[in-house]
C-alpha cells in the first residue's frame, strides 16, 4: 500500500523545448489506498539515461508488425544487448540470432515481474494485442489479451519505476467522433473490442500517471504500412496487401470501398515517432496520449499512385461489411498539431515516397514490366 506522503503535489514548471514551451505534471496526492500490486517502498519518477547508461528495454508482443522493426531501431540506438524482444510465439532464426529474445505471456503477471526485475528493465514497449478484425472474431480472447494483459503491464511498470509506452490507434475513435480531422481530445465511443481496449489503455495510463506517477506515454497510430512484414489482421491492412499483390501478379481485390479515406503512415516514420516520444523530456509533454499522422488516402487514390509506376496495375472491390463498418467509424484524418508543437513531430514519407519505397522493396515494377 502506498503512503499518501509518497506522491507529490501538482507542480508546474516552464521550460524551453525545440518546438514549444513545456510544462511538467507530477502525480496528485493519494486519497485512498491503491488497489494494485505496488509495494509501500516504491518510488516514482521519470526514468532518465545517458549515453554511458542507456535504458534497458523490453518489448512485449514483439513478433508483430511493429515489434521487430522497433527492436532493430532501438538496438542501433542503445546497443543490441540492451533491447529484449518477447512474445509467446517462436521467433524465426533471423530474429532469434539478431538479439536477446525471451518468452513472455502478458497474462502471466509473475513472469512479467521476474523479467523486469532480472533484466533491470527501465523502458517497456507493450505491443501485445489483438487487432481490430481479429479481435471481433474472438472477443473473449481480445478482452483477455488487450485489457487483462494491459493491467498486468501497468502494475509491473508502476511497481518497478519503468517508463511505459502503449500504442493506441485510430480505432480508439468511433462514429460519433469528429472524422476530418479527429483532434487529440474529443468524444471516443468505438464499436470494436479493439477500440474499446485502446480507449481503456489511454485512460488507465493517464490514471496511473496522476495516481502513481507512472511515466506513461502513448501515440495514436494511423494505419501502418510496412514492406517487410505480413498483415496482422487490421482493417487498414489492405494498404500493405496491395503491394504484395502488385509484386505477385499486378492485380488486387480490395475489401473496402474505393472511396474509404483513412490516415496512414510508413513504418519508419511510426518507429521514429515512437522513439522520439520516449526520449523527449517529460516536462515537454502536455498530455499522455498524442495523435500522429503522415498522410491520408483512399484505396482508389493508392491504386492511382501505384499506376504511375505500374501502368497495368488493376484493382477490383469486394467489400467486407465488417471491415467497411469499422473503417467508416474511424477518422479520415488525424489532427497531430500537439505532437508537432510539443516535441517537434514531422513525417518523412508522403504518398509518393511511400509507393516508391514499397515498390522498390518488392521489385514490383521491374517484375511486372518483364512479365508484360
Amino acid at each position: 500500500m502506498l503512503a499518501p506522503g509518497m506522491l507529490k503535489q501538482v507542480v508546474s514548471v516552464t521550460a524551453q523545448s525545440k518546438a514549444s514551451s513545456c510544462f511538467k505534471l507530477l502525480s496528485l496526492p493519494l486519497l485512498s489506498p491503491s488497489p494494485c500490486r505496488i509495494p509501500a517502498d516504491a518510488s516514482f519518477h521519470s526514468t532518465s539515461f545517458s549515453e554511458a547508461e542507456p535504458p534497458r528495454v523490453l518489448i512485449t508482443g514483439g513478433l508483430g508488425q511493429l515489434g521487430i522493426g522497433l527492436a532493430n531501431l532501438l538496438r542501433k540506438r542503445f546497443g543490441k544487448d540492451n533491447v529484449i524482444l518477447s512474445d509467446i510465439k517462436k521467433p524465426s532464426d533471423h530474429v532469434f540470432h539478431s538479439g536477446p529474445f525471451v518468452y513472455a505471456d502478458v497474462l502471466d503477471y509473475k513472469s512479467l515481474r521476474e523479467l523486469v526485475v532480472n533484466h533491470r528493465i527501465s523502458w517497456l514497449f507493450h505491443y501485445g494485442a489483438l487487432l481490430s478484425a481479429v479481435g471481433e472474431a474472438n472477443v473473449s480472447l481480445a478482452r483477455d489479451v488487450n485489457i487483462t494483459g494491459l493491467h498486468n503491464i501497468l502494475d509491473v511498470a508502476a511497481e518497478h519505476n519503468v517508463r511505459l509506452f502503449v500504442p493506441s490507434t485510430i480505432g480508439a475513435f468511433g462514429p460519433t467522433s469528429p472524422r476530418n480531422p479527429a483532434p487529440d481530445l474529443c468524444i471516443q465511443r468505438p464499436r470494436t473490442i479493439y477500440g474499446v481496449s485502446k480507449v481503456h489503455a489511454e485512460l488507465m495510463g493517464e490514471y496511473y500517471y496522476y495516481r502513481y506517477g507512472l511515466d506513461f506515454r502513448c501515440l495514436r497510430y494511423p494505419g501502418i504500412i510496412s514492406a517487410d512484414s505480413q498483415p496482422g489482421g487490421g482493417t487498414t491492412d489492405y494498404a500493405v496487401e496491395i503491394f504484395h499483390a502488385a509484386a505477385k501478379n499486378g492485380t488486387f481485390e480490395c475489401n473496402l470501398k474505393a472511396s474509404t479515406r483513412l490516415p496512414m503512415m510508413y513504418i519508419s516514420d511510426c518507429l521514429r515517432a515512437t522513439l522520439e516520444v520516449m526520449e523527449v523530456p517529460a516536462e515537454c509533454l502536455s498530455m499522455r496520449t498524442y495523435n500522429i499522422s503522415a498522410m491520408s488516402f483512399t484505396p482508389e487514390e493508392l491504386a492511382q499512385a501505384l499506376r504511375k509506376h505500374v501502368p497495368d496495375f488493376q484493382i477490383t472491390y469486394r467489400v467486407d461489411p465488417l471491415r467497411q463498418a469499422i473503417a467508416e467509424s474511424w477518422p479520415m484524418n488525424l489532427d497531430d498539431s500537439n505532437a508537432r508543437k510539443d516535441w517537434g513531430w514531422k513525417q518523412d514519407f508522403d504518398l509518393p515516397e511511400l509507393v516508391a519505397t514499397m515498390l522498390n522493396f518488392h521489385g514490383a515494377s521491374t517484375r511486372i514490366a518483364q512479365a508484360n
